[in-house]
């Protein structure tokens, strides 16, 4: 193709918005514009409350969504006057059991449910997917009583221990492993490859993306969780992350700032969780919808 041809394909590429190409573009833009403001709309509220100054209104009458004047002391109020450090931390390590115990327990237990030959594979799968038939509310009473029973009330792993592995994080690995070819392995296993070699060195790095789906789900599920430590905490030096926040509104309900400060703090870890998982989450979902 000459140097003309190239240029004039350019400049048809760069026409504007009132060709047919230019209108599709512009009306996507239009879309994911309103898009991104119902979505950020009911964050941008109390992220630009909580960095009010002390006295500026929140809400009502004379309230402003921009502060007027720019403060931290929310912030400084929330680290210093509440036990904020101590619910982070009771909650980065439930979360951090949650994520462990479910990427152990998922991976393990997809790769036995996609291997093939043998016997009550099908039963086991009906086990799994019964589970997911059964909202929580209507088991989480018997669950109080065995971890009760168990002496893990009011613990951190009394929390952890109905969240250590969710139904849904072994059909996501099991339909990722199923998704890798039936060659791959047929070829590990002329190569003399046992079982725990096709596991560790074929099976798992192939299937990165959908680990990363099943810890950060579950991170996520255990960082916002709030009615089963409500139920199985009682002292405040187990008291997570979502229940400071509770606490926070009946200390400082007068001073929404507090508790919207919290809401911001309770925000950060998944968002920057996200951030840096972000790439290797849509791959897993790509992976685990191929034979879902």
């Amino acid at each position: 193709m000459t140097t003309a041809a190239l240029t004039s394909r350019r400049r048809r590429g760069r026409a504007g918005f009132g060709t047919v190409q230019g209108k599709a573009l512009a009306l996507r833009y239009v879309i994911l514009s309103v898009v991104g403001v119902l979505l950020l709309g009911p964050l941008l509220l109390p992220l630009m409350a909580a960095f009010k100054a002390p006295g500026e209104p929140v809400f009502g009458q004379g309230a402003s969504l921009i502060p007027r004047e720019w403060s931290l002391d929310a912030f400084v109020q929330l680290f210093t006057q509440t036990e904020i450090v101590r619910f982070i931390g009771n909650s980065l390590i439930v979360c951090g059991l949650t994520v462990v115990s479910a990427l152990i327990l998922s991976t393990v237990g997809g790769y036995m449910l996609s291997r093939r030959g043998w016997k009550g594979r099908g039963i086991a799968l009906v086990v799994v997917l019964s589970t997911m038939i059964f909202p929580f509310e209507s088991i989480m009473l018997s669950l109080y009583a065995q971890v009760r029973d168990l002496g893990l009330y009011d613990t951190l792993p009394g929390i952890w221990l109905p969240m250590m592995l969710g139904p849904f994080h072994l059909l996501l690995m099991r339909a990722a492993f199923l998704g890798i070819a039936d060659e791959v392995e047929d070829a590990a296993l002329l190569d003399g490859a046992g079982e725990w070699h096709r596991f560790w060195y074929i099976f798992l790095p192939q299937v990165k993306g959908s680990l990363t789906v099943v810890g950060l789900t579950a991170f996520i599920a255990a960082w916002q969780d709030y009615l089963w430590p409500l139920l199985i905490t009682q002292s405040s030096g187990n008291t997570t992350m979502m229940l400071g926040i509770a606490q926070l509104q009946s200390s400082f309900g007068t001073d929404y700032r507090v508790v919207l400060a919290g809401a911001i703090a309770a925000l950060v870890p998944i968002a920057i969780v996200f951030f840096f998982t972000q790439k290797y989450f849509f791959k897993g979902v790509e992976e685990g919808g191929l034979k879902f």
